[in-house]
């Protein structure tokens, strides 16, 4: 078989709806300003969609830093990866401010979050290592996991006894291999808006011997007293081996970083392979980093004004009796039962007709007979912002209870 057919015979999950959910459903184009109201398909909508928690997209000293760096060192600069000619002394100053805002030795720049993930699991284990990590995870974790040439094992969602028993297994293994064990989970899982049970888990190194690994990119600058992440809300960030966060949230740009003991970010240093070949950082980006990671810790009323939003949000929705599963985080879900064209449906409705905008998901990220809402606060939303939208979910609910939604035979053209 010609590989071209092979790919076009079985589009995967998402692209085997892409002829009609291109430009609507996927790859919509949110324009304008970064702010609640946006504008999509010529018309403005309320949107829920973006993480920019602490609204830095368009906050207007962070708008000014970035364009003043853009114009004085432009994209290229620093030219090359950073082990051979891209290094500066900004991109050392933003690593130890990070590792000094996380609690830990040291830091390390990485390009992106996905791509930063992949890499540290590789650089942290080889085939005589056993990864132990949570059945929830994102993406970027199970696929790093994926590429571990040795054993894994997952345990069910912040399950301790399960993980206890996964440790137990991995503890026999690593005694033939010779190997090491990591533990890996999320400070607040992306799509639930759970917490990792951070306490519970790092309580097992009393009885195991492993390192933990967290992913806390919904945590950092959300969760703790200082924003500092979930291991500072749980007062555990001590026994968080590595640290990992990406900008993509609540920085609101492009880059990452993983901070733990500086022995081991040096060995990072030296051994991640999508750092070591790969541009160093765009010095814009850098600088801008360094505004963002400024106002956070100067400007502690941006994430009280962003849990304000997610508490009326939150406590808005339960009032109403809408399931929003066990979120202690700013993630909201809102829980409803139905299929995938009900889901159209009540996508079409909510923005043509109530001009919300907020990701959808259905299976196979949750089951065949749910249709899950997700919904992200920001310190930008107001509280207008949540009563017109929880007065719309109210609307569409009914719609859904009553079936009207599902007598829609077709799937109304988008194009």
């Amino acid at each position: 078989m010609d590989l071209f057919e092979k790919l076009l015979a079985n589009r995967g999950p998402l692209g085997s709806h892409s002829h009609y959910a291109h430009g609507y459903f996927t790859f919509p184009k949110l324009e304008g300003e970064i702010k609640p109201r946006m504008t999509f398909r010529g018309k403005e909508v309320l949107t829920w969609s973006l993480n920019n928690y602490l609204g830095l997209a368009n906050h207007p000293e962070v708008r000014k830093v970035d364009a003043d760096a853009a114009a004085e060192w432009g994209m290229a600069t620093p030219m090359g990866a950073r082990i051979m000619s891209g290094n500066s002394t900004q991109h050392e100053l933003l690593e130890s401010e990070l590792a000094d805002f996380v609690q830990k030795e040291d830091a390390l720049l990485l390009n992106f979050g996905y791509q930063g993930v992949v890499s540290i699991i590789d650089a942290l284990v080889d085939r005589h290592d056993v990864i132990v990590y949570d059945a929830e995870s994102h993406a970027c974790i199970i696929d790093g996991v994926r590429l571990h040439q040795g054993k894994r094992f997952v345990y069910a969602h912040n399950n301790m006894d399960n993980l206890e028993k996964q440790l137990q297994r991995a503890t026999r293994m690593v005694g033939e291999t010779g190997g090491a064990i990591l533990v890996i989970t999320e400070g607040v899982f992306g799509m639930s808006g759970n917490l990792g049970n951070l306490p519970a888990i790092i309580a097992l190194k009393e009885k195991y011997n492993f390192r933990l690994f967290i992913d806390d990119a919904h945590g950092f600058g959300t969760q703790g007293k200082t924003g500092a992440g979930t291991g500072e809300h749980f007062e555990v960030q001590d026994g968080i081996d590595v640290y990992f966060s990406t900008f993509a949230k609540s920085m609101a740009s492009i880059g990452a970083f993983v901070a733990g003991p500086e022995q081991v970010i040096e060995y990072l240093r030296y051994n991640m392979r999508s750092q070591i070949f790969a541009k160093s950082l765009p010095m814009p980006l850098v600088i801008g980093a360094l505004k963002r990671l400024e106002l956070l810790r100067t400007q502690p009323q941006l994430k009280d004004k962003l849990w304000e939003v997610t508490y009326a949000l939150q406590n808005g929705l339960r009032s109403r009796g809408f399931n929003i599963g066990t979120t202690q985080s700013c993630v909201t879900p809102v829980i409803l039962k139905g299929q995938i064209p009900d889901a159209t449906a009540l996508t079409l409705d909510l923005r043509e007709n109530f001009s919300i905008f907020c990701s959808i998901v259905v299976y196979p990220v949750v089951p065949k007979d749910v249709i899950m809402l997700r919904l992200i606060p920001t310190a930008a939303h107001t509280l207008e912002d949540v009563e017109e939208t929880i007065s719309a979910f109210e609307k569409i609910s009914q719609k859904l209870e009553q079936g009207i939604y599902s007598k829609q035979t077709a799937i109304p053209a988008v194009s």
